[in-house]
C-alpha cells in the first residue's frame, strides 16, 4: 500500500492511519505522485483564497472512492483541524473499502488517555468530552466508555505526584529463554550469563552515582521498578545486593511503591521471594501470559501453567501481599475459549492487579519472522479483550492503566487492572508521564519531565550490556544531563 502526501505535512498520520486497514503489510509513504499503480492513498491540501482544501482519494482492489472539503484559514487550531479532518476521510474511505472499523478511530497514539486529561483539564464536561471523542475522533462507545473510567481511576494516582518527586527503573536485560512474540533487548541467560557478574558490579556504580545527583538536586523518589527482561534471572544474593544498595543510597520517606517484575515462573525460587519479602518490596509481577501449556510450548516459554500456579501460592505463602499477572490476547494457537480460561484462572487465584496486553508483533520478535500473517487475525483478539474486560469488571477489578503499541492486533490496547486502592503507581506515572523516572542499566531511557511544565527529555543508556559494560564511563558522563536539566528547570 503506497501513501501518496501531496502539500502537507501529516504523512506520520496518514500512515499511521493507513496502517490500522492494513495490518501486516508494508505501507510506503512519497510524495512521487505518479506511483498511482495497484492499491494506494491520495491525501492532498491546497491553500489560497482563504481557504484550505483537503482532498483524499482511496484506491484499494481496483475500485476508488474520494472525498473533499474546505477548511478556513484562519479557523482556530487550523493545522490540528486538517489533521483531524484527513483522518475521518481516511477512515471513511478505508472502512469502506477494507470493512474494517477500527475501535479507537482515528487515534493514533500510545498514549490516549493523555488526551482525555487534557479534556478535563481544559474544564470540558463528561458529555463534551463523549461528544468530542464520538464525532471527531470516531471512538466507538466500549472503547470511549473504557478511556473515561481510566481517566478518572487515573486521576487518583497522578494527584499523588508532586512537582519534586521521581521513581527510579533498573533495567535487568536477561530472562531465561527469549519469546517468540518479544521485542525487548533482553538476553538469554544461557547466553549472557557471564556478564552477569559484572553487569551487577557496574550497575551498583551507576545507582550509587544516580544517588549522589538525587541528593544534590533534592528530588524525592515516589517508585522504584525493577522491570527488564526478568529480574529474578538474578541469583538470590545478586537481588540482595541491589535492594540494599538501593536502600543505603536512597531516601525512602517518600516511597509508596516498590516493584520487582518475577514475571517468569521459571525465575522464581523460594530464597529469591524470601529476599523480596524481607525488604522494601511492595509488589511483583507472576506473568503466565497464558494459562494454556501448548500456547506456553508455542511461545518459547519453559514453564507449564502449573508452574505459574505453585509460584503465586509461594509467593502468598511468604507473605507478599500484592501480585500483578500478566495475560496476552492473540498468541499463536490460543482460541477464545483457551483465553478464557485463563481470564477465569487468574481471577480465580485473586491477584490484586491483572494486566491483558493485545498481541504486539514488532519486526524485531521472532513470531514477525515465523508468521507474519498473524496481525490480519484481530477479531479473535477483540473478543478476547471483550471478555476480560467484562469479566473482570464483575469481579471487582477496574482499569487504572491504558496504552497502545505499532502493530497491535486490530490496534487495540493494553489496560491494567486492579482491585480498589491496589494501583500499580510507577504504570501511571511512566505512561502519563507525570515526574522524571530516572532509569539505570542496560537499555535504561531517563525521562526527565519539567517540574509543572511540559519539556521532557529524555537520557538513553547503552541497549546491550555488553555495550552498557564496555562504555560504562559514557553511562556515567550521561548522568550528569539529569543535574543540568534541573539547573535549567528548578522546582
Amino acid at each position: 500500500m503506497i501513501v501518496l502526501v501531496d502539500g502537507h505535512k501529516h504523512h506520520y498520520e496518514m500512515e499511521c492511519l493507513t496502517m490500522m486497514f492494513f495490518p501486516g503489510e508494508k505501507i510506503t509513504t512519497t510524495t512521487d505522485l505518479s506511483q498511482q499503480d495497484g492499491d494506494y492513498l491520495y491525501t492532498r491540501l491546497r491553500e489560497g483564497e482563504g481557504i484550505g482544501q483537503l482532498f483524499v482519494r482511496a484506491s484499494v482492489g481496483g475500485t476508488s472512492a474520494e472525498e473533499g472539503m474546505e477548511i478556513p484559514l484562519d479557523a482556530p487550531d487550523y493545522d490540528r483541524q486538517c489533521e483531524r479532518d484527513f483522518g475521518r476521510m481516511v477512515y471513511r474511505l478505508l472502512s469502506a473499502a477494507t470493512g474494517r472499523a477500527p475501535k479507537w478511530g482515528i487515534l493514533t497514539g500510545i498514549r490516549p488517555i493523555k488526551l482525555f486529561h487534557q479534556c478535563v483539564a481544559d474544564g470540558m464536561t463528561e458529555e463534551e468530552i463523549r461528544q468530542l471523542f464520538t464525532q471527531e475522533m470516531l471512538l466507538s462507545p466500549g472503547k470511549l466508555d473504557l478511556a473515561i473510567q481510566t481517566q478518572k481511576n487515573e486521576q487518583k494516582v497522578l494527584s499523588r505526584s508532586t512537582r519534586d518527586s521521581f521513581s527510579l527503573y533498573i533495567s535487568i536485560p536477561f530472562c531465561p529463554s527469549r519469546c517468540h512474540y518479544c521485542s525487548f533487548v533482553s538476553h538469554s541467560i544461557d547466553r549472557a550469563k557471564k556478564l552477569m557478574p559484572e553487569y551487577v558490579s557496574r550497575l551498583v556504580e551507576e545507582l550509587r552515582y544516580t544517588a549522589k545527583l538525587v541528593d544534590q538536586i533534592g528530588i524525592k523518589l515516589k517508585t522504584v521498578y525493577f522491570g527488564g527482561g526478568t529480574p529474578t534471572t538474578l541469583t538470590a544474593e545478586q537481588l540482595q545486593l541491589l535492594i540494599d544498595v538501593i536502600k543505603e543510597e536512597f531516601d525512602f520517606s517518600h516511597l509508596e511503591e516498590y516493584t520487582i517484575e518475577a514475571g517468569r515462573p521459571d525465575t522464581i525460587t523460594l530464597e529469591k521471594l524470601q529476599v523480596i519479602k524481607n525488604s522494601d518490596v511492595t509488589r511483583i509481577s507472576i506473568n503466565p501470559q497464558t494459562l494454556n501449556d501448548q500456547v506456553l510450548e508455542a511461545v518459547g516459554r519453559r514453564h507449564t501453567a502449573k508452574d505459574v500456579i505453585d509460584k503465586f501460592h509461594m509467593a502468598r505463602e511468604v507473605g507478599i501481599d500484592c501480585i500483578n499477572m500478566d495475560l496476552i490476547a492473540g498468541l499463536p494457537g490460543d482460541t477464545l475459549d483457551s483465553f478464557r480460561r485463563s481470564v477465569d484462572g487468574l481471577i480465580a487465584l485473586g491477584p490484586e492487579n491483572i494486566t491483558v496486553h493485545s498481541l504486539s508483533v514488532k519486526r524485531a520478535a521472532d513470531l514477525a519472522k515465523v508468521d507474519p500473517e498473524f496481525l490480519r487475525h484481530g477479531s479473535l483478539v477483540s473478543d478476547m479483550v471483550d471478555y476480560s474486560q467484562r469479566v473482570l469488571a464483575q469481579h471487582d477489578y477496574h482499569p487504572y492503566y491504558l496504552y497502545r503499541q505499532k502493530n497491535t492486533m486490530d490496534n487495540l490496547e493494553n489496560v491494567g487492572y486492579c482491585r480498589p486502592g491496589q494501583e500499580g503507581l510507577y504504570n501511571v506515572y511512566i505512561m502519563d508521564e507525570t515526574h522524571s523516572i530516572l532509569a539505570v542499566g542496560a537499555g535504561g531511557v531517563t525521562k526527565l519531565r519539567e517540574p509543572g511544565g511540559s519539556k521532557i527529555q529524555r537520557v538513553f543508556n547503552f541497549k546491550f550490556p555488553y555495550e552498557y559494560l564496555s562504555r560504562f564511563d559514557q553511562v556515567i558522563a550521561r548522568k550528569d544531563e539529569v543535574t543540568k536539566f534541573y539547573e535549567t528547570y528548578p522546582f
